[in-house]
């Protein structure tokens, strides 16, 4: 009975770990993070004109949300992932991008739906929601699921600074912080101070993302 070592290079353990940290390398480098926040920053900061114009005061109804939200998040999403694939087959590897994105267009749809009969129900049977009602209302607003769509990236790309970002912009969507910043005036004002800073933490995410990348290469 012989007992031949095992040349070093032949060690399952070892190819088993140089597996494992090629397929890392392969998913960092299919990751264009900073790309889809920064894409997701302008769709969010582009529509405040928009929820400002076609704010009905009379009716406390920002029609923006469903003129605009739901072509820009659709555009924003197959912009996102056409920059995924084209970056993939520049770097000769396969992208997965798609599951997210059918998961953005998905909950675009959801959204739209939920405020369309929101809109068809509410001026029948006026109300006043409680805090929870409230919370899910901000989830499945375009805001809301901008950040239910990032967390499917962030586990596609098993990102787990993705993840952080993502639990992190949530709250700050689902738990309004204002700074005391309230503004009087015309009917729509008063979104204004949310919106901007949901769209100032995807900015500095993407600039955060697109950084980090910047100093792997």
């Amino acid at each position: 009975m012989s007992t031949e070592s095992v040349p070093a290079g032949d060690d399952p353990r070892r190819l088993l770990s140089e597996a494992r940290g090629l397929a890392r390398r392969v998913r960092v480098d299919q990751r264009v993070t900073w790309f889809a926040l920064l894409v997701l920053a302008v769709a969010t900061f582009a529509a405040i004109p928009f929820d400002w114009y076609l704010f009905d005061s009379a009716e406390s109804w920002r029609r923006g949300v469903l003129f605009y939200w739901p072509p820009a998040l659709l555009l924003a999403y197959a912009a996102i992932a056409a920059c995924y694939v084209r970056v993939a087959r520049a770097r000769g590897l396969g992208a997965r991008v798609r599951p997210y994105a059918i998961t953005g267009v998905g909950l675009t749809v959801l959204f739209t739906a939920a405020w369309i009969a929101a809109r068809l129900y509410f001026p029948a049977h006026p109300q006043r929601l409680p805090e929870w009602a409230l919370v899910i209302d901000r989830l499945i607003a375009p805001w809301g699921t901008i950040g239910v769509a990032l967390l499917v990236l962030a586990r596609l790309e098993r990102n787990v600074g993705l993840l952080v970002f993502t639990l992190a912009y949530l709250t700050v969507v689902l738990v309004p912080i204002d700074f005391g910043w309230h503004l009087q005036g015309q009917g729509g004002t008063l979104f204004l101070p949310q919106q901007c800073i949901n769209g100032i933490v995807l900015l500095l995410g993407a600039a955060g993302f697109g950084l980090a990348e910047r100093r792997r290469r």
